[in-house]
C-alpha cells in the first residue's frame, strides 16, 4: 500500500495527476491502439444554462491554460501509477509517453469575461487524443466552477448598480481551499470590489478586506463589560474600521455610537449588521448614523439584494458569501467533436453534440446582443458579426501574458450591458437565440445513424 499523506494540498508539480482514472486508463488505450498521437479536438460548453440564469459568464481561462503550460508527469508520479497495479497491462510505451510528454496542442477560447449561452464552446483543445484527453477533469473544474461564481457575481452586480459595495466573504463556505482562492478570483473579475481571502487577494495585487466578527464584541464584553468597549478597542487599532453592531441590540448599539460621534469621542465610517430584519434596521441606523455606510451580510445574494432594494432598505454594500460559492452547479462538458479531421457527435438521447470544431459568431446593434450564430469553424463571418472564440494557446504555449483583472471585470461589464433586458432579468430569464448555420446542421444531419 501507498503511504497515506494527509496534507492533500495541490501544487502545480501535481496538475497532471488532478484527473480522473479514465481518463489515464483511455490515454492507455490510445497508446495500445496506436491512435494516441492521433489530433483529437475536444469542446468545453454547457447543453443547457442553469434554472434562473439567461446567461453565463465565461471564467476560468488563465487556469486552465496555466494547467496546460504544467502539465507534466514525474519519476514519482509514474511509480505511484505503477504501484496501483491498474496498469499492469498497459503497453509499455504508454509509460515513455507519460514520462516524456507535455501538452503540445492549440487552445481556442472566448475571454474572459464574455457572456455566452446553451451549446457554445467556451474552449476548444485540439492536441495529441492523449493529452487533450486527460486534461478534460481539469478544465472542467476550473471554467465550471468559476463560470458559475462569475455569473452569480455579475448578477449581484447588475442588480446592486455602480455604487453599492460587494464585497466576497465566501471562504468559508467554499467546497474547498482551492475552490474558495478561485471564488474569489471570479468574483473579483465579475464586478466585485474586494475579498476577504488574504491569500487570493494579496497573490491577485488586491487589497483584502472585511469588519469583525461577533467573537471579538463577546469576548471583549465578556471580560470588560462593555459592547461599547469592544467597538473602541477595534477602533484603536484599525481606525475607520466597519463595525459590527448587531450582537446585542443593534439600535441601541447605533444609538450609543451616535452619542459618540456627536461628542466628537469617535469616528465611525461604517456599520454592518448580519441578522433581522435588515429593511427596518437599516432605516433606524441611518437615522441616527446619517454619515455612516451601511453594509449588510447574511444569506446575502442577487434575489435578497433585489428584495432590500424594493423594500427601501438604506443598505450601502453587501458582503456575500455562501449563496455566492455554492448552488447549482455549470454542468459544463467536454466532449470529441472531431478525430484526425473526422468529425464526430455524442447522439444519446438528451445529450447530443454538435460534430466538429467550430465557431461563434455574434451580431451586436448599438451595443445590444441581438443574436448568436454557430458555425463550423472554417465557415467565414457574415456581415455584422464578431467571432468569439481566440487561438489563445499554440503548440503548448500561451499566446498573451495572462489579462489583468481591470480588463475582466471591464469586459464583464461590457458583456452585462450588451444583454436585452430580458435576458437579464433574475426571474423567468430570455437567453439570447443561438442560430445553427446551414452547414452545421447539415453535418450532423449526415452523421445521424
Amino acid at each position: 500500500m501507498l503511504k497515506e499523506d494527509q496534507e492533500l494540498t495541490l501544487n502545480p508539480q501535481n496538475y497532471s495527476l488532478l484527473t480522473d482514472l479514465y481518463q489515464l486508463t483511455m490515454a492507455a488505450c490510445y497508446v495500445g491502439e496506436g491512435i494516441a498521437e492521433r489530433r483529437g479536438s475536444f469542446e468545453l460548453f454547457v447543453r443547457n444554462l442553469p434554472d434562473h440564469l439567461g446567461y453565463l459568464i465565461a471564467m476560468g481561462l488563465a487556469q486552465g491554460l496555466d494547467y496546460l503550460e504544467k502539465f507534466r508527469f514525474n519519476e514519482q508520479q509514474l511509480e505511484a501509477l505503477q504501484k496501483t497495479g491498474i496498469f499492469d497491462q498497459a503497453p509499455p510505451e504508454f509509460w515513455s509517453l507519460l514520462q516524456t510528454g507535455s501538452f503540445t496542442g492549440d487552445v481556442w477560447a472566448v475571454p474572459e469575461g464574455t457572456a455566452v449561452f446553451a451549446n457554445e464552446p467556451l474552449l476548444r483543445v485540439e492536441a495529441p487524443l492523449w493529452q487533450a484527453q486527460i486534461a478534460e477533469t481539469y478544465l472542467l473544474n476550473t471554467l465550471n466552477y468559476q463560470t458559475l461564481i462569475a455569473t452569480r457575481a455579475a448578477r449581484m452586480r447588475d442588480i446592486a448598480g455602480k455604487t453599492a459595495t460587494l464585497l466576497e466573504f465566501g471562504t468559508r463556505r467554499a467546497f474547498s481551499p482551492q475552490g474558495a482562492i478561485w471564488a474569489a478570483r471570479a468574483a473579483l473579475a465579475a464586478g466585485f470590489d474586494a475579498t476577504s481571502n488574504v491569500f487570493a487577494a494579496l497573490q491577485l495585487n488586491q487589497k483584502p478586506s472585511g469588519t469583525m466578527a461577533h467573537a471579538l464584541v463577546m469576548a471583549i464584553k465578556a471580560l470588560s463589560g462593555s459592547e461599547d468597549e469592544a467597538f473602541a478597542a477595534f477602533g484603536r487599532y484599525f481606525p475607520g474600521a466597519t463595525l459590527l453592531i448587531d450582537t446585542y441590540d443593534t439600535v441601541a448599539a447605533a444609538e450609543r455610537l451616535a452619542q459618540k460621534m456627536q461628542a466628537g469621542e469617535a469616528e465611525i465610517r461604517g456599520v454592518r449588521l448580519d441578522s433581522g430584519d435588515l429593511v427596518t434596521l437599516s432605516q433606524k441606523v441611518r437615522s441616527l448614523l446619517p454619515t455612516v455606510k451601511i453594509f449588510a451580510s447574511g444569506d446575502i445574494d442577487e434575489w435578497e439584494i433585489k428584495r432590500l432594494q424594493e423594500a427601501k432598505a438604506v443598505i450601502d454594500g453587501y458582503g456575500v458569501g455562501t449563496r455566492l460559492v455554492t448552488g447549482e452547479p455549470v454542468n459544463g462538458v467536454y466532449k470529441l467533436v472531431d478525430i484526425d479531421g473526422i468529425p464526430t457527435m455524442k447522439q444519446s438521447s438528451h445529450k447530443m453534440t454538435y460534430p466538429g470544431c467550430k465557431q461563434i459568431f455574434r451580431t451586436e446593434v448599438q451595443g445590444i446582443i441581438k443574436g448568436d450564430r454557430l458555425t463550423l469553424a472554417d465557415e467565414p463571418a457574415q456581415a455584422g458579426e464578431i467571432p468569439l472564440l481566440q487561438l489563445v494557446m499554440k503548440d503548448g504555449k500561451p499566446l498573451n501574458n495572462p489579462e489583468a483583472l481591470g480588463t475582466i471585470r471591464q469586459r464583464v461589464q461590457t458583456s452585462v450591458k450588451s444583454l436585452p433586458a430580458e435576458t437579464r432579468n433574475l426571474s423567468n430569464p430570455m437567453p439570447i437565440s443561438v442560430k445553427i448555420s446551414a452547414k452545421l446542421e447539415a453535418l450532423r444531419q449526415s452523421l445521424v445513424v
